[in-house]
């Protein structure tokens, strides 16, 4: 299984769980782990984060392909039906948030970054929560930091 273009891959021999057994463990946390058999073909072990990643990522690659199959509207109107939160984000940000979750995704496939795609997805989806909550530029008593500005330790 390769991870990413131009990484190694971590390779173990099915001996090396029982002897070595917590170091192998320990490994599959960072990154999944080949395991090679003798008797049956290869098995790979990795941290449940990394399968949940990895299906959400599939979930959302099967919703972008809904997408693009569908050729009613613009991009964003498209994805607006996949993902009705978008509703609560303004026209323009629609624009936006369509354009950097296909960029996302292409960059997490290419690199096999889960990550990626999931952290773009969820940063929209927060914005849109928190607008259609009621919080945006004109709140009132609401501080919006520039994207250089750190906030020190209460």
């Amino acid at each position: 299984m390769t991870i990413a273009s131009g990484l190694p891959v971590a390779t173990r021999r099915s001996s090396d769980l029982s002897k070595h057994s917590a170091e192998v463990f320990a490994e599959a946390e960072d990154h999944p782990v080949t395991v090679t058999r003798r008797d049956g073909e290869a098995l790979v072990l990795m941290s449940q984060r990394e399968a949940e990643g990895r299906a959400r990522l599939l979930n959302f690659a099967a919703q972008l392909i809904t997408v693009t199959l569908d050729d009613r509207g613009s991009l964003a109107e498209r994805m607006s039906k996949a993902f009705p939160w978008m509703l609560a984000l303004s026209p323009a940000d629609r624009e936006s948030c369509a354009q950097d979750l296909v960029d996302a995704a292409r960059a997490s496939f290419s690199t096999d970054q889960t990550h990626l795609a999931i952290a773009e997805l969820t940063s929209w989806k927060e914005t849109a929560t928190a607008i259609a909550a009621g919080l945006s530029n004109g709140s009132a008593g609401l501080e919006w930091l520039d994207g250089d500005e750190t906030v020190e330790r209460p």
